[in-house]
C-alpha cells in the first residue's frame, strides 16, 4: 500500500485520511484509495476531529461535506506535507546513494513522446532506478498524485486543474505544443504549406481527443478565428479521429505530438496567421518534493525529452 505521500509516516495518518476525502469526495472513495474500509475511515475523522476540538465533517444528504475548519487544517496540512518534502530531499543528501523508485502517471501522447524516452535516458543514467510508468486513463491524475500513486503527472491542464499557486503541487511546463489542422487527403488545403483557421469556418469538425482539454481547446480557438465550429461527430482515440477524417466525415486539430496513423488518408497542415492554437504539457508534482533525488532526476530527464522532441519538430 502507498502512504498518501510517500514516506511521510512520520505525520499524522488521520491527517492523509483527511486529504484522501478532500480528494475523493466521499467516504467510500478515500477508503478504496487508502486500502481501508470506510468504517475505519469514518472512525480516524470523528477521532481527529475530537482531539481538535472542532467539526470537520457535516452531513450532505448521504454523503458529508467538509466545514470551514477542514478546510483550515487542509491548509495547513499541505504547507506541513510540503515541508515534509522538502525534509526528505534535505536528508536525502545524508544518506548513501541507494536505487529509488518513482511512479509516472501521463496522458497517451505525452507518454509515448516524453515520458518513455525520458525513461530509456533514466535507465542509462540511472539503471539501478526502478520507473513505472502509467497512463491511468479512467483515473483522475491529480488525485494520483496527491494520494500518493504517483510522483509525477504529465498531462494537459483542464480548467479544473490545480492554479499553479495551489499549496498542495507544483507545476513544471515541459513544452508548448503546437496544433495543427488534420484534413482528408484531397482536400483543398491538403497541399498548403500552411494554413489560416478562420479559412474552415464553414467546414464540419470532429470533436477529436480528450473533450476537458482538447475539445475546449477547439472552442476557444475558432471564437478566437471569429467562428464557431460545426461538430459532426467525436473520438477520443486519435486512429478513430484520423479514420473519421480520412473517410471525409469532418476536419480537426490535432497535437503535434499525435502521430498521424499510418495507412489512413490524412494530411497535418500547420496553421499560420493570427491564431496559432497550441497546447502546454505539464509535469505535476506534489510541492516540496522537487528536490528529492528520483523526483529531480525524473524532472530533468523529462525536460531534456521534451527539448529533443521540440528542437525536431519546430516548436
Amino acid at each position: 500500500m502507498h502512504d498518501i505521500v510517500r514516506g511521510s509516516h512520520m505525520i499524522d495518518g488521520r491527517l492523509k485520511t483527511l486529504r484522501a476525502l478532500s480528494a475523493t469526495g466521499t467516504v467510500t472513495a478515500a477508503a478504496e484509495t487508502l486500502h481501508l474500509t470506510p468504517s475505519t475511515v469514518s472512525q480516524q475523522l470523528r477521532q481527529l476531529q475530537a482531539d481538535l476540538g472542532v467539526t470537520l465533517l457535516e452531513p450532505d444528504g448521504r454523503r458529508v461535506r467538509l466545514t470551514a475548519a477542514a478546510h483550515t487544517l487542509l491548509h495547513h496540512s499541505d504547507v506541513l506535507f510540503a515541508h515534509w518534502e522538502q525534509a526528505e530531499a534535505d536528508l536525502e543528501a545524508h544518506r548513501e546513494e541507494r536505487a529509488g523508485s518513482i511512479r509516472i502517471s501521463a496522458v497517451a501522447s505525452a507518454l509515448s513522446r516524453l515520458v518513455a524516452p525520458a525513461a530509456a535516458l533514466l535507465a542509462q543514467q540511472y539503471p539501478a532506478l526502478t520507473v513505472e510508468i502509467g497512463e491511468d486513463p479512467e483515473e483522475d491524475r491529480i488525485r494520483l498524485l496527491l494520494t500518493g500513486r504517483a510522483d509525477i503527472v504529465v498531462t494537459i491542464p483542464a480548467a479544473d486543474a490545480p492554479s499553479p499557486d495551489d499549496e498542495a503541487v507544483e507545476q513544471h511546463v515541459l513544452l508548448e505544443e503546437p496544433q495543427d489542422l488534420l484534413v482528408p487527403a484531397k482536400h483543398p488545403a491538403a497541399g498548403e504549406e500552411a494554413v489560416e483557421l478562420g479559412a474552415f469556418a464553414e467546414e464540419r469538425w470532429l470533436r477529436a481527443g480528450d473533450p476537458r482539454d482538447q475539445h475546449q481547446l477547439l472552442l476557444s480557438a475558432c471564437s478566437a478565428a471569429g467562428f464557431v465550429p460545426r461538430i459532426t461527430h467525436n473520438a477520443v482515440d486519435w486512429f478513430a479521429v484520423s479514420a473519421l477524417v480520412s473517410h471525409g466525415l469532418g476536419i480537426c486539430l490535432i497535437p503535434r505530438l499525435v502521430p498521424v496513423p499510418a495507412g489512413h488518408d490524412v494530411v497535418r497542415v500547420p496553421l499560420t496567421g493570427d491564431v496559432r492554437p497550441t497546447r502546454r504539457v505539464v509535469a505535476f508534482i506534489r510541492r516540496g518534493s522537487h528536490e528529492r533525488r528520483t523526483v529531480n532526476r525524473c524532472l530533468t530527464a523529462l525536460r531534456s525529452a521534451a527539448g529533443a522532441w521540440s528542437a525536431g519538430h519546430d516548436c
